[in-house]
């Protein structure tokens, strides 16, 4: 079947089935317990880039002619419970498309929904398969509704979780309420996490690991040891789990300003794998160093970052992350970045009579490590930047959005646009201005 035959069936199957969602739905209260459940998600978003200027280019930089990509996913979300407290959830995923100059020259790459793959043919995989098993430690509930991945029912206000399988770390881990999901926030690389966490995943996001998560009413603090990929941003994970794992730990604390809600999330990690040295790379080939020469079994990479989110009303807030890793050994998984914060906000489009409409803007600032910038200086590459030779300074990102919401049939549109400044950290070339529209549909 062509690529796209493929990719009718997946955007025109998903408008078919949204009638019956929909009978379903009606079937239900908003405190109906399920024993199982089903959603859907569909994104694609088409990006444009006009030309910029460029001093030079190199192997994995990003081209400076005009061009124009699109990627797709589509995701279906299997829930099941299977006894007390036990859950199950299977996600099959597909994904195609590209993005610009195959997904390259840009640390905080525009478009989140995109993966580092060489074949931009739509492919069916398994994102998750994970069981879920929760210990109540109060006799205070609450209901949680029905949403992708968390069935229906009461849950404890007080309760311990373990969850083993293929999973995405990110699902635990850094999250915010207000820049964290390309599918339905910010496009940017830099906004759905914190940007300098180099998280336990293969090129397309998913890892195999065991997540403990501890909720003590305001307080929720998680813990998890992830497999990480044998080669950088690869699809194989590392079976020499003694010297290739990741081991993540996040501390959450909800919080009143006045009657609205804010959170703030401190988060550590410390990561194994076959990683190389950017100053050993650098030493021993002064000219055009290549750090896949230097990988041995066992370094490490470690880092925080901390994320806060304040409520304003009406589903509006702004939010503040800054990242710190020890960029001494090279990127392994998320992208080049070894120092990174950002804010922003975003607010409800109510006031234009649109609900609910949101308008998003942020601004990113990205660096690296000094090792990071010399080797870059020399020739060297990384899996996602490298122009040949640096004139260094920080990456710096703006990113603005209006999403339309067409709730009845489930459907949202969003223009988006990003300003970069200094792509892959480089001031000989751009800016670049990049002009996307995404389509989501979910039920």
């Amino acid at each position: 079947m062509s690529c796209k035959n493929i990719r009718f069936i997946y955007t025109f199957i998903p408008l078919l089935l949204i009638p019956v969602f929909q009978l379903f739905a009606q079937n239900k209260t908003d405190t109906t317990a399920q024993n199982w459940n089903f959603h859907f998600q569909q994104t694609t978003v088409t990006q444009y880039h006009p030309a910029f200027h460029a001093m030079y280019s190199g192997a994995a930089s990003l081209q400076p002619k005009q061009e124009i990509a699109t990627s797709l996913t589509s995701t279906m979300f299997f829930g099941r419970r299977l006894w007390k407290g036990a859950e199950l959830y299977f996600n099959p995923e597909m994904s195609g498309g590209k993005g610009f100059s195959s997904t390259l020259g840009v640390a905080g790459f525009p478009n989140g929904e995109i993966y580092r793959v060489g074949d931009p043919t739509p492919t069916i995989y398994v994102a998750r398969c994970l069981i879920t098993q929760s210990f109540p430690l109060s006799k205070e509930y609450e209901f949680n509704g029905d949403e992708p991945n968390s069935i229906a029912g009461k849950d404890a206000l007080s309760f311990i979780a373990i969850t083993a399988g293929k999973m995405s770390i990110a699902d635990y881990f850094d999250d915010n309420n207000y820049s964290h999901d390309p599918r339905t926030q910010f496009l940017n690389w830099s906004l759905m996490s914190n940007a300098a966490w180099d998280y336990p995943a293969n090129t397309r996001g998913y890892t195999y690991g065991i997540t403990m998560e501890y909720v003590a009413y305001e307080w929720y603090f998680t813990a998890a040891s992830s497999m990480m990929p044998k080669e950088a941003n690869g699809s194989v994970m590392d079976l020499d789990i003694a010297h290739a794992h990741s081991e993540t730990l996040e501390l959450e604390r909800t919080f009143k300003l006045g009657k609205k809600s804010g959170i703030i999330r401190l988060l550590g990690f410390y990561s194994h794998a076959r990683m190389g040295n950017y100053k050993l790379a650098t030493l021993l080939q002064p000219d055009s160093p290549d750090i896949t020469l230097t990988r041995t079994p066992g370094r490490t990479k470690y880092g925080m970052g901390i994320n806060m989110e304040q409520d304003l009303g009406e589903n509006s807030g702004v939010f503040l992350k800054a990242s710190w890793n020890d960029g001494r050994n090279e990127t392994w998984v998320f992208t080049e970045v070894d120092r990174s914060i950002s804010a922003g906000f975003v607010f409800n489009g109510r006031k234009r009579k649109r609900v609910p409409d949101f308008l998003g803007f942020a601004a990113v600032v990205n660096g690296i490590s000094k090792d990071h910038q010399n080797y870059l200086k020399a020739g060297g590459y990384g899996f996602i930047i490298g122009d040949g030779k640096l004139n260094y300074a920080n990456e710096m990102i703006a990113e603005a959005y209006y999403s339309f919401s067409f709730q009845k049939y489930h459907f949202w549109l969003t223009p988006d646009y990003q300003f970069i400044i200094n792509p892959a950290y480089n001031k000989d070339r751009g800016p670049v201005h990049v002009f996307s529209l995404r389509t989501h549909i979910e039920f």
